[in-house]
């Protein structure tokens, strides 16, 4: 039987959406639990997860994650799953509910910002309730961060 020299991760977080806080402003975070398939757990622990271009939305009375690209696991084989198929998020009712009147009143859209396993080992979604920002808004962002660098700098030349 050959060795496999997958590194399997147990715990911490396997994908990240770093461009969610440069295209958007962050009002509030979730955290969900996710339905998966045998094969995608294994996918997930190796890596390799994609969750640049998803988004989750409310359709037939459930919360589904869209467009995340979780890749084949290939000693699989026949039992794999599809690589970018809606997920079935798993939240609280009054969370729910929190959810589905701001994205429906204001203008919001739920992005998962993470994908990670937690202690126990089981997956999680870090979503984030989110407004997109504006070209204006990315520009003081940069200004901000810069400033704070700036500050950092010159704390750091003083201290020494």
């Amino acid at each position: 039987m050959a060795k496999t020299t997958h590194t399997l991760l147990s715990f911490g977080t396997v994908a990240d959406n770093r461009r969610a806080r440069y295209d958007y402003t962050i009002l509030q975070t979730f955290e969900a639990g996710i339905i998966l398939m045998g094969s995608e757990v294994k996918s997930l622990r190796t890596g390799g997860v994609s969750i640049v271009e998803a988004h989750a939305s409310e359709k037939d009375g459930q919360l589904l994650l869209f467009n995340v690209n979780i890749p084949i696991y290939k000693p699989a084989n026949r039992f794999n799953h599809e690589p970018k198929r809606p997920r079935v998020l798993l939240l609280k009712t009054k969370e729910l509910d929190k959810i589905y009147g701001s994205i429906k009143r204001e203008g919001t859209t739920l992005i998962p910002l993470s994908i990670f396993f937690n202690a126990r080992g089981k997956a999680k979604v870090s979503l984030g309730l989110a407004k997109g920002k504006k070209n204006i808004d990315k520009r003081e962002d940069l200004k901000n961060r810069e400033w704070q660098r700036r500050k950092e700098r010159v704390l750091r030349g003083q201290s020494d």
